[in-house]
């Protein structure tokens, strides 16, 4: 993501237009040379938990639907196929935060086209309106963490990627990251969020996918497969 792709469409991403529960995230036999073949769909209004032991594919799945590597399948949100459009439109539709996100300026207000409207998420997340100062280089994990979590908000996605974003945080902040995740998903906003951690899975997520080997499967009573 460059500094032009955060311009922010509402920092609060109301898609109250969109019906709940409806499917809005379509992915069908995504696949690369790593992934098994994945169908499913994520709905509107939706987060799921994606689990599954380190190196099984959590994030390839996650980078393969935000079309940052080369793969095959068809990935659709709201109907809108991904190779309709270009990759910086795609992932203005699909926000994904890495595990460890990545930093192209010196302090924080320089990744942030409209600081006043960034401001207003941070506070949510435990930091102070100053942060925009804030050298990069004296970043903790966890704040890096919670501003790359601000970063990707601000583009407004319909669709939000989002790969251990709590790994390093202290429980006060893993609390404001759900809440906030939490309201967002409320507004209509569908969220794929990886975790290591079961209890977190049962508190932000009312479906687990795992990822294990490359292939994808549905938690549920029978743990249905649905690599292909």
């Amino acid at each position: 993501m460059t500094a032009s792709d955060d311009t922010p469409v509402d920092d609060e991403a109301d898609h109250s237009d969109l019906q709940l529960g409806r499917p809005l995230l379509l992915v069908r036999g995504l696949r690369t040379h790593l992934l098994k073949p994945a169908t499913f769909s994520l709905s509107a209004g939706e987060c799921v938990a994606v689990a599954g032991p380190s190196g099984g594919g959590k994030t390839l799945l996650l980078r393969a639907i935000a079309d940052l590597d080369p793969s095959e399948g068809v990935v659709c949100v709201d109907g809108r196929d991904r190779t309709s459009m270009s990759g910086p439109e795609w992932r203005r539709l699909v926000g994904y935060q890495p595990a460890e996100p990545g930093w192209w300026a010196n302090t924080v207000g320089e990744h942030f086209t409209d600081w006043v409207a960034a401001a207003r998420i941070t506070r949510d997340l435990g930091l102070p309106e100053n942060a925009k100062d804030w050298p990069i280089a004296r970043l903790s994990t966890g704040e890096r963490l919670r501003l790359a979590l601000v970063r990707a908000l601000m583009v407004g996605p319909r669709v939000l990627l989002l790969d251990e974003p709590t790994a390093a945080l202290d429980p006060t902040s893993v609390a404001g990251v759900e809440a906030l995740v939490g309201a967002r998903v409320r507004a209509g906003l569908a969220a794929l969020w990886v975790t290591h951690d079961t209890e977190q899975a049962r508190r932000i997520a009312g479906r687990q996918l795992v990822v294990s080997d490359g292939e994808v499967r549905e938690e549920g009573d029978e743990c249905r497969t649905i690599s292909r």
